[in-house]
């Protein structure tokens, strides 16, 4: 696992059709993005990926910044269907998160995520639930969730909800939590309170975030749809399809 470089772009298909397949599989939205896209982020240092000895693709993440630099964003996390359940996801993002706080040692680090384990690896890097007011407001981010399936249930809340769950990682607040000692950070008694409670009640959140989804779906298929019975319906299907 590693920087991805301008020698990796061979890769850039497979991996954007592999983000879009993974999508479907789960039936979620995504920020759709093109091979020409993910081999900028390799042209410009701002991609990690993973590869077998022999050149085999296993997982991929990049860094989007926004507001010249304040806010980033760890995207597009894939891993290959064969490599899955086998803690590569966490270590891609354990890399990604370190490339983004080298290159913007200042910023804030966000996500917005509908899969659990993403919010369990979030939640272990320092990353904390947060409402959508705390995230960047730059017109160039929210343009790429146009392509999202739920675009329309996000413009429906004038973007200040979707059934997306944001996560935020602020290098001041943590800095406040955990005071340097010795120049190494010590994480602060309440800090690690708070990260064994994330922890224990993960499940509970996660259910939390189901209950958030269907109630954003059930109210926007009611809008949408004359008929609250095909609303229904149709609701029915998304959350189990």
């Amino acid at each position: 696992m590693r920087e991805a470089t301008p020698d990796d772009k061979k890769y850039a298909e497979t991996i954007t059709q592999e983000m879009a397949e993974s999508a479907k599989a789960r039936g979620t939205g995504i920020a759709k993005r093109s091979p020409e896209y993910i081999q900028t982020k390799m042209d410009e240092g701002k991609a990690v990926i993973a590869l077998t000895d022999d050149g085999t693709w296993v997982g991929f993440c990049y860094i989007e910044a926004w507001e010249h630099g304040k806010y980033v964003a760890n995207s597009g996390l894939i891993v290959s269907p064969p490599f899955r359940k086998s803690g590569v996801a966490r270590e891609i993002k354990r890399k990604v998160f370190e490339l983004s706080r080298k290159k913007y040692p200042d910023a804030k680090i966000f996500g917005l995520t509908t899969g659990l384990a993403v919010m369990k690896i979030n939640s272990d890097l320092g990353y904390e639930p947060v409402t959508y007011s705390e995230l960047t407001t730059d017109e160039e981010f929210w343009k790429g969730c146009r392509s999202c399936v739920n675009y329309d249930i996000l413009m429906s809340k004038e973007r200040k909800n979707c059934l997306c769950t944001a996560m935020l990682f602020d290098p001041v607040e943590k800095a406040k939590a955990a005071p340097a000692v010795n120049g190494h950070t010590a994480h602060s008694a309440e800090d690690r309170r708070h990260r064994r409670v994330m922890a224990e009640n993960l499940t509970l959140f996660d259910r939390w975030v189901h209950f958030k989804q269907f109630v954003l779906l059930k109210n926007w298929w009611r809008k949408e749809n004359d008929n609250p019975e095909k609303g229904k319906s149709i609701l029915s299907f998304l959350i189990f399809w």
